[in-house]
């Protein structure tokens, strides 16, 4: 069965009622730092199963064990890795890459099968396109589909899909 994994970065302190409605559901929780907040933390960890790296804005903070400035994981078949920062990310390594610090969506796939992302912030955007956040699914190590989601209130949802299979 295929999993819903939730992307998302540079929340700085707040999860928005449209981030934590979007949230439902989500099978796993990829943070790409810059967090801010042991609260938040506590927060998504009780959503679903957190996945967070530290960024820039996060040297203050202990999350414990497991959260570092580049994590690598095995989820759903697949490797991934999350860093803040894209020029710090191994493209030729894995099989997900997921990067924060720019607050400018990116969902890219590259022609041998790799994915990008960049979801962009739900708290400060930097882009016309406002709030976002990205959707990944995923089953036995396959990517069936990602994109970046804008936010909402309402939660009127607007997806511009980047690929399908």
């Amino acid at each position: 069965m295929a999993k819903r994994v939730a992307v998302i970065s540079d929340t700085h302190g707040y999860l928005s009622e449209e981030l934590a409605h979007a949230l439902r559901g989500a099978d796993l929780i990829v943070h790409a730092g810059d967090i801010c907040s042991a609260s938040d933390f506590r927060t998504l960890s009780g959503m679903a199963p957190l996945k967070l790296c530290l960024g820039n804005n996060d040297w203050g903070y202990d999350y414990g064990p497991g959260v570092e400035r580049h994590i690598h994981f095995l989820y759903e078949g697949a490797l991934w890795q999350v860093c803040h920062y894209r020029e710090k990310l191994d493209m030729s390594w894995g099989k997900i890459a997921i990067c924060g610090h720019t607050h400018k969506p990116i969902c890219e796939l590259s022609k041998s099968g790799h994915l990008l992302m960049n979801p962009g912030s739900p708290t400060y955007p930097r882009t016309q396109e406002g709030p976002t956040m990205g959707w990944i699914e995923i089953e036995d190590g396959k990517i069936l589909d990602a994109h970046i989601q804008r936010l909402e209130p309402e939660d009127k949802e607007e997806r511009r899909h980047f690929f399908r299979r």
